[in-house]
């Protein structure tokens, strides 16, 4: 008896409570008379199991016995579980997995998995973003394949700059913010690339006339498995997140309006001072152009204190709608 089968047939009977030989030889596709050998084999293996023979009859655990095949803990499990929510039985591949997965659970887990499993959902598309699509999906597969199998990928990757190139590089991790996902990898550096951006990706074939190299002459390093992903994400955040905060301006604004800017700046809105009417706070953008853009929709109701450079081009966007007006 295949050992995969065994563990199944004990899922089935945990699960069941009592089955009959045609009921297992339907669940696990086995004919009626395997079905009964593999029964018997349980049995003879000293699981407590019996048979009651006759009408309303069946094979069960004694005493209603349970296993816990995973040694999971009710908190290990409800931790695991949490975190799945409804993306476990989303898909074909991972429903089936999630749904072994709660049968090796004991009986005690196994209601609690499953209403973590139908009741937690996690949606990390932001407000007026469109939810992603499937295209992605293959690509994805290709970098999550050279990622566990350490293969040197060549990617065609398109720059912020819009200019196309190839790149040999060792993936060392993959990162979904905010609905989208990033490829970490080594090249002549650790790189970060936005996956939707990899227009093409396929495993590096050898050089054949180095041995143990790719084409673009880069090899996995014995030191990538040490590579704390989480750590270098985190430090990646900062970089990026400094990069679009360099520029900053004091603002005075309706206490009304500190809910709604500062979930728009989010991260770039900080309060200074506050009075009975009125808000004294500091927002961020990469450029004094997307600041403007960003608060000349307010009006007169946002004044901007400093820099003056923002001042004027305020102005300037004001100029330019005016004459726009004044010309249609």
């Amino acid at each position: 008896m295949r050992a995969d089968r065994l563990l199944a047939l004990l899922l089935f009977l945990q699960t069941r409570g009592k089955v009959t030989a045609a009921q297992v030889a339907e669940e696990l596709e086995i004919s009626i008379a395997t079905a009964r050998r593999d029964l018997e084999a349980l049995s003879t293996a000293g699981v407590p199991v019996y048979v009651q023979p006759g009408r309303g009859g069946g094979w069960q655990l004694i005493g209603g016995a349970r296993t816990n095949l995973t040694g999971f803990s009710g908190h290990e499990a409800r931790a695991l579980f949490w975190m799945l929510g409804t993306a476990g039985l989303s898909g074909p591949e991972t429903r089936v997995a999630t749904r072994k997965l709660i049968r090796a659970l004991p009986e005690s887990l196994r209601s609690e998995a499953e209403t973590l499993a139908t009741r937690i959902h996690y949606d990390h598309t932001t407000w007026g973003k469109a939810p992603p699509t499937d295209d992605g999906h293959e690509l994805l597969d290709t970098l999550r394949d050279a990622l566990v199998h350490q293969q040197i990928l060549d990617i065609r990757y398109t720059g912020r700059t819009g200019t196309t190139d190839m790149h040999a590089a060792s993936p060392l991790g993959l990162v979904a913010k905010a609905g989208t996902w990033y490829l970490v990898a080594r090249t002549d550096r650790v790189r970060t690339y936005r996956v939707d951006r990899i227009t093409e990706a396929e495993a590096a074939e050898p050089n054949v006339d180095e041995p143990g190299t790719t084409s673009g002459r880069l090899t996995a390093s014995a030191t990538d498995h040490e590579f704390d992903l989480a750590s270098y994400w985190a430090a990646h955040v900062e970089e990026v997140e400094a990069r679009r905060s360099s520029v900053t301006a004091t603002i005075r604004c309706p206490n009304w309006t500190v809910p709604i800017l500062s979930a728009h700046f989010g991260r770039y809105f900080t309060v200074v001072s506050q009075d009975i009417d009125f808000t004294i706070a500091e927002v961020r953008a990469h450029l004094i152009v997307a600041l403007a853009e960003q608060l000349a929709g307010w009006g007169r109701t946002v004044e901007v204190i400093s820099p003056p450079e923002l001042r004027r081009e305020l102005a300037r966007i004001g100029a330019e709608l005016i004459e726009y007006d004044r010309d249609r």
